[in-house]
């Protein structure tokens, strides 16, 4: 009963209506483990391009899967400004942008 009651609430649920990137620009990364043992579920993500302004993590879009909006600030923002501040900004092969933490480990920020 209660199985059968949730299948109903969830084949009647629709997202609200934001803009989110179009189906063309999402792609699917499967579940797999990393070397560790952790495992990583399956998720929907905007495919890669030279961008933020487009992905589900940048303000103020929504993901439809999640239904949750982004947090992270938009490539050349001024809110884009603060993020790193105090570490040295390197240029990734692609374009991207990180610093590296106290760990050493790669932390990508909003262009600048």
């Amino acid at each position: 009963m209660r199985y059968s009651a949730n299948k109903a609430a969830a084949s009647s649920y629709s997202p609200p209506s934001y803009s989110t990137p179009s189906s063309n620009s999402v792609g699917y990364q499967n579940s797999y483990t990393k070397k560790n043992g952790t495992y990583v579920d399956g998720s929907y993500h905007t495919k890669k391009n030279e961008t933020n302004t487009d992905n589900y993590s940048t303000k103020p879009n929504l993901n439809p899967f999640k239904g949750i909006f982004g947090k992270r600030a938009k490539d050349y923002s001024a809110e884009a400004q603060n993020y790193g501040k105090g570490y040295e900004i390197h240029k990734g092969l692609f374009g991207g942008q990180y610093y590296r933490n106290e760990q050493g480990k790669k932390i990508y920020v909003p262009k600048r």
